[in-house]
Formats: C-alpha cells, structure tokens, sequence
C-alpha cells in the first residue's frame, strides 16, 4: 500500500513538473494533458499488452493497482495547466 501512495505521488510531481515546463516553453495551457492521453497511455498499455491473449482479456487484467498512478499522473498534468493559467490571470507574462 505504501509503494501505491510513494508512486502515486511521485507520478503526480513528475507529471506536475514534465508540464509546468512545457507550458512556459510551448505557450500552451492544456498540452501535457493532450500529450499524456495521445503519448505516454498508450505506450504504457503496449508495454504491459499481452498479445497471446485476447484484447478482452488484456483490458480486464489491468487492476486498481495499475490505473491509480496513471490517474495521479493524469491529475499532475492538469494541475500543471491550471497553475500556468492561474499565473497568467494573475498577470505574470514569462508564462
């Protein structure tokens, strides 16, 4: 369980950091959420695919344990976009 928390935390903070500096770079806002959902999901899904069994059953065997830090990472990159937005209402112009 603690393994659990100690990586979703860190898959947050990874996440939170990858976007908050792409944000500044790109000019974007909601880029590390798009590039998380198009990129990293499913390179994480090919790498864990089984293809001796069926597509069905590929989906099923992902468990709780496995969609809670994609899920934590998925929250540090829309905290990343929603801290650029937040510094850009806030008139700060270098984001």
């Amino acid at each position: 369980m603690l393994q659990l928390i100690v990586a979703t935390v860190l898959f947050l903070v990874m996440m939170f950091g990858i976007g908050f500096i792409l944000n500044m770079l790109l000019k974007t806002t909601w880029f590390p959420i798009y590039a998380f959902i198009i990129v990293l999901l499913p390179i994480y899904i090919w790498q864990t695919w089984d293809h001796s069994v069926s597509f069905v059953d590929n989906f099923t065997e992902f468990t709780i344990i496995d969609v809670i830090p994609i899920l934590g990472a998925l929250a540090g990159a829309y905290v990343s976009g929603w801290a650029i937005r937040a510094l850009r209402r806030g008139g700060y112009k270098m984001f």
